[in-house]
């Protein structure tokens, strides 16, 4: 399944790509032409691979049978664990957090979904620069969004979309005072990005460093409530 950010995009592209093609035709030598259009559309495969949607599916009801006293909070996104570390948060929470950084590369699926449940409480977008994603200063200094999600236990989750050196363009579905249920699209960032998730110090961290995760199905936390 394609992603709806991608259809304007591949629909576009691939008018361009058909008039390339066409134009390299008869301008250029058969070889050439030949190697023209097969990188063309090697790139627009590309594309579609990388507007891919796949289905999601987080069963609420094994957490609620097996963590009736816990909170179990699932990956934002596809990729691979950046970091895990202690920082303080300090444009809402105020306090000091476990930060969990992903690094999604463009090869990822690029659809962010949210981690818990709740009502959204924050939402906000900030514009910023487009340094590499996985560098420390990227969180703060690159384009980002900010979101906070209550739980109806009262825990407040906040994370961000980060833009990264390729991504120019993040796009965010969460809305002020919305329920929202854990494993459901809330962005998506194109071609290369990090998400940022701030839990509680008392979080129990079931991932590590440089390990893969799958957003909407990985259990990355759980948090006594």
């Amino acid at each position: 399944m394609i992603h709806r950010e991608g259809i304007s995009f591949l629909g576009y592209t691939l008018l361009v790509i058909l008039l390339l093609i066409i134009f390299s035709f008869f301008l250029l030598s058969r070889l050439v032409f030949v190697f023209t259009s097969v990188f063309f559309i090697i790139l627009y495969f590309f594309f579609i691979f990388f507007f891919r949607n796949p289905k999601r599916n987080f069963y609420e009801v094994h957490e609620k049978n097996y963590y009736n006293n816990k909170e179990i909070i699932i990956s934002p996104a596809d990729g691979k664990i950046l970091s895990i570390q202690k920082i303080f948060e300090n444009e809402f929470l105020k306090k000091n957090c476990i930060c969990l950084s992903i690094f999604m590369s463009p090869f990822n699926v690029h659809v962010n979904r949210f981690p818990v449940s709740g009502k959204v409480i924050y939402v906000k977008y900030h514009p910023g620069r487009y340094m590499i994603a996985w560098t420390t200063k990227s969180s703060s200094h690159n384009e980002h969004t900010t979101t906070v999600v209550e739980t109806n236990k009262g825990k407040k989750i906040l994370f961000r979309q980060i833009a990264g050196f390729l991504a120019r363009r993040i796009t965010i579905y969460a809305k002020k005072n919305s329920m929202v249920k854990k494993g459901d699209e809330f962005g998506f960032i194109k071609f290369g990005s990090r998400v940022d998730i701030f839990l509680p110090l008392n979080s129990i961290i079931l991932v590590k460093k440089g390990e893969k995760v799958t957003g909407g199905e990985t259990k990355i936390s759980i948090i006594p409530l």
